[in-house]
């Protein structure tokens, strides 16, 4: 779908994708200009737990996580029915919380949607934008995800903007351009003081909720694209604060060195997120 959306596009837009995605300049590696980026784990409970037992993860969560590794920060995202509970659960806890989806409207006649200002008044800080289930299955296009983040920056939360392909689109060898298109299209408009405070989070179609994963070297290579890119679109100083994340079958075991590639700053954890042990696991693979 990306693909044809692609073709679709002005042929003068495509050439300049094309160009962006395969003649990315040369991307500094002065060590003056590196940036010391704050790991961040995240956990995207998706459509799980119902109040009772959102209680029960949250506080083992609470107790296991009571203090966080140096340079590293925990989120929780839990379904919207539990949010406000979280609010009230995580009071003195270092853990943030965040939403899984959000509308780009304050307020209106939209049935069954929730809003930014919804959300900051239940202690949301954080909200996860462009899941590839939402491009997927809800048919969510980069145009209407820019819609997102221009709406959720101005409200005062940080976007965790998803982006990745699908094992098709890496079959037929065009990750670099599905993620390039994709970037391109969510940050459209957006300056660069408010894409360094937000994320972006790479995962790999192919990969969410199939057990597979990307080697930490197929993950790196697509990282460093994504910030060659982004300091083409700004500048390298701006890409050197923005945190990516790497998300698809995150787990214990495979975390530490995922996390420790130069350009994954954290992750954005699926399954392994419902499970106080291996969330807290991978927290402290981070360091």
């Amino acid at each position: 779908m990306v693909f044809r959306n692609i073709l679709s596009r002005e042929s003068n837009d495509i050439h300049l994708i094309i160009s962006i995605s395969y003649n990315l300049i040369s991307y500094p590696t002065n060590q003056k200009e590196k940036t010391m980026r704050t790991k961040i784990i995240a956990g995207n409970w998706k459509m799980y737990k119902d109040i009772n037992e959102s209680a029960e993860l949250l506080n083992s969560l609470k107790s296991k996580l009571a203090v966080l590794p140096n340079g590293v920060k925990a989120i929780v995202c839990p379904p919207f029915t539990s949010l406000a509970l979280a609010k009230e659960l995580l009071k003195g806890s270092p853990i943030a919380l965040g939403a899984q989806n959000m509308y780009p409207e304050d307020e209106g006649a939209f049935t069954a949607e929730i809003s930014p200002k919804m959300l900051r008044s239940v202690g949301c800080q954080y909200v996860i934008l462009g899941h590839s289930e939402r491009r997927q299955y809800f048919h969510e296009s980069d145009e209407f995800i820019n819609k997102k983040v221009k709406k959720a920056l101005a409200a005062g939360l940080i976007p965790i903007i998803c982006v990745g392909e699908s094992l098709q689109e890496r079959e037929k060898n065009i990750t670099n351009l599905v993620v390039t298109t994709q970037i391109t299209g969510c940050v459209q408009g957006i300056p660069a003081s408010d894409i360094e405070k937000s994320i972006i989070a790479y995962e790999p179609v192919w990969a969410i909720g199939t057990g597979k994963v990307a080697t930490p070297q197929q993950a790196q290579d697509v990282h460093k694209l994504i910030r060659e890119l982004l300091a083409k679109l700004y500048s390298s100083s701006t890409a050197e604060k923005v945190t990516i994340q790497y998300g698809g079958s995150v787990k214990p075991e495979n975390a530490k060195e995922l996390l420790h590639q130069p350009d994954i700053d954290g992750a954005l954890v699926g399954g392994a997120c419902l499970k106080a042990d291996s969330f807290t696991a991978i927290v402290q693979a981070a360091v």
